[in-house]
């Protein structure tokens, strides 16, 4: 998945915004809250970091193609960073993004989730 992609799916959802901040990186968020950015490694490639459940996060942990998100993990944040951007990874990553946007709308008020449009998603 490269960048426009990226930012193609994650446009998708109900209320998502996009800031550029931290750099250069796509921010994806709903009322104001991150469920997405798209940057760069060390290296200038694609890395995709997602929120995700606790079960998602272990098992992420030890799967080739994805790291404890820099900064975010370090701070016992489920975070996950999705390095290998190939290709071969792309529907597990909108599955991953698409939770992502699942669990940090949940966690919104049910009031703020209607307000938005988002109250049966």
């Amino acid at each position: 998945m490269n960048h426009q992609d990226f930012n193609t799916f994650c446009g998708q959802f109900t209320a998502a915004t996009h800031v550029v901040q931290w750099g250069k990186s796509d921010v994806w968020k709903v009322a104001g809250k991150v469920f997405a950015i798209g940057s760069c490694t060390k290296d200038q490639l694609p890395a995709y970091t997602f929120k995700t459940s606790d079960l998602n996060f272990e098992f992420l942990l030890n799967s080739p193609g994805y790291i404890p998100a820099p900064y975010l993990a370090s701070r016992g944040l489920k975070w996950i960073q999705q390095i290998d951007t190939a290709g071969h990874l792309d529907d597990d990553l909108k599955y991953y993004i698409a939770e992502s946007y699942r669990i940090v709308s949940s966690g919104l008020s049910k009031r703020k989730r209607i307000e938005l449009g988002i109250a049966s998603e």
